[in-house]
């Protein structure tokens, strides 16, 4: 039982691995075009240099180690090591471009700026997003883009052959809920199905983008950071920029759209079958909570006076209700200045997050119902002991092993949250401003506040320690804590 495990069949791994970097090449290959499209010779030159080394490892990878191992089939802790793995790998190829342009100094921010990409985050540490090149803006609207789905799940759409060796492990690690619903039998036609209903919501906002003030540009750099709930823009402003009522209100829309289970979506618009999606009591939570929060804020700002015109009002609650529940980050008014009330509410709906199954972050609402209908029932059968009580979700009883699941994952969600804040304490950040910034990067919000990491400068302003730390609270808050963190237990790679 002490003896390391050679069980795990690390070529495979890194064969897989490989392959990921070969298709990472291609996406990189993108904003080099768009370089060259804008005359940008030197920063296309940085990303082909990236493209070519980046396909060299991979293929290196696929094909320069032998499988002494008879059994291909990949196993769960092959899954896990693999899923957690490659969003690090990901980063350390993808931040290549923004070394070779000098566009932030040193690695610990390019790491920074393209975890928080990939993993959706949108924090950053470039305070003049205006003055980046047309390539950089571009791939980092694009690394959200990819990271929004899933980079596993976008490998098991591209390879069926995964589908016979892990697929299922490896769909069940990266997607997010506590349960991993399945629209098609098959995982990769799950994949496919959850691909083209992403690629298709990308292509429709683009094209209604395009109808407003903006141009080709900022539309696609805008509609891959708001269907993967990102929240890069283009500009410093954001969508202030514009000021546009009909930009505003496709955003808010995608957005919406967005934080919907995407099995949900697929019933819907695939299936036709409407009276599924109204049954379905995580979604009607989802909107009733938006609801609730919009009429909220409407209320507090119109008190508040912040804002001119009702119209200005109702836009603005909403825009903002939803832009934090589902983890984008774009935002309409100052929250820093917005008064306590209006904080604290967005605080909770970031919080709480979208449905589980969709591009955003947070802990997912899906999760606070089971946690509610537990309290419920534990107090009612405080009253009554031998009441047999049950949870249902959606009309299917909870287990008690999903409860469980649950319940644990609440409690370390709030632990790392907590232990991320106390490390930020210790270099000079205010207990207040450490628990929001490790809430941003753990629900992957990428929201900052306060007076390291809420003004201009964003957060670039933290101690290269923080910036590793957080950019780590990412990747473990986007692959929702388990997979990442088992990889740090003996019991994963001691030999059973």
């Amino acid at each position: 039982m002490s003896r390391f495990a050679y069980s795990i069949n690390y070529v495979m791994v890194l064969r897989v691995l490989g392959w990921l970097l070969v298709i990472e090449s291609f996406f990189l290959a993108l904003p080099a075009g768009v370089s060259l499209y804008y005359g940008e010779t030197g920063i296309a030159t940085a990303f082909l240099k990236t493209v070519a080394i980046t396909i060299t490892v991979g293929l290196l990878l696929t094909y320069g180690f032998r499988n002494k191992y008879r059994n291909s089939t990949m196993h769960k802790r092959e899954g896990l090591l693999l899923t957690s793995s490659v969003w690090f790998v990901f980063s350390l190829f993808g931040m290549l471009p923004l070394l070779f342009s000098s566009t932030v100094d040193g690695i610990t921010d390019a790491f920074f700026e393209t975890m928080s990409g990939f993993t959706t985050t949108g924090a950053s540490v470039i305070s003049d997003v205006e003055a980046l090149p047309r390539g950089i803006v571009f791939w980092r609207s694009l690394s959200q883009w990819v990271g929004g789905m899933g980079i596993i799940l976008f490998t098991l759409a591209v390879l069926p052959m995964l589908n016979y060796k892990g697929g299922v492990t490896l769909f069940s690690s990266e997607v997010t809920g506590i349960t991993h619903e399945r629209v098609r039998p098959r995982v990769s036609q799950t994949a496919k199905s959850m691909w083209t209903i992403y690629i298709t919501m990308t292509v429709i906002m683009f094209g209604l983008l395009l109808l407003g003030p903006m141009n080709w540009f900022d539309s696609i750099c805008h509609t891959l950071s708001t269907v993967s709930t990102g929240g890069f823009s283009t500009m410093n402003d954001g969508l202030h920029y514009w000021h546009d009522y009909y930009s505003d209100a496709v955003i808010i829309s995608f957005m919406l759209m967005c934080g919907i289970n995407f099995s949900v979506i697929y019933t819907l618009f695939a299936e036709r079958n409407w009276k599924l999606v109204y049954k379905n009591a995580v979604l009607r939570w989802y909107l009733g909570v938006i609801i609730f929060g919009s009429i909220a804020i409407f209320c507090r700002v119109q008190y508040m006076g912040f804002c001119d015109t009702i119209s200005d009002s109702i836009l603005y609650s909403i825009f903002d209700t939803i832009s934090a529940i589902t983890s984008t980050g774009f935002s309409s008014i100052d929250y820093e200045e917005s008064g306590q009330f209006i904080f604290f509410l967005l605080l909770m709906l970031m919080f709480f997050g979208g449905m589980a199954g969709s591009t955003s972050g947070g802990a997912k609402i899906d999760r606070f119902i089971v946690l509610f209908k537990y309290v419920r029932n534990e107090l009612y059968k405080a009253v009554n002991p031998n009441a047999v009580t049950a949870i249902r979700l959606n009309n299917k009883s909870v287990s008690r092993g999903v409860i469980d699941k649950v319940l644990a994952f609440l409690a370390l969600y709030v632990f790392i949250l907590v232990a991320v804040a106390v490390i930020l304490t210790l270099y000079g950040m205010p207990a207040f401003d450490a628990m929001f910034n490790s809430l941003s990067a753990i629900s992957n919000i990428g929201f900052g506040y306060g007076e390291m990491t809420g003004g201009i400068d964003k957060f670039a302003n933290l101690p290269d320690l923080c910036k590793w730390v957080l950019a780590f609270e990412m990747v473990v808050g986007r692959l929702e804590l388990f997979t990442v963190l088992v990889l740090f237990t003996r019991r994963f790679w001691i030999k059973d």
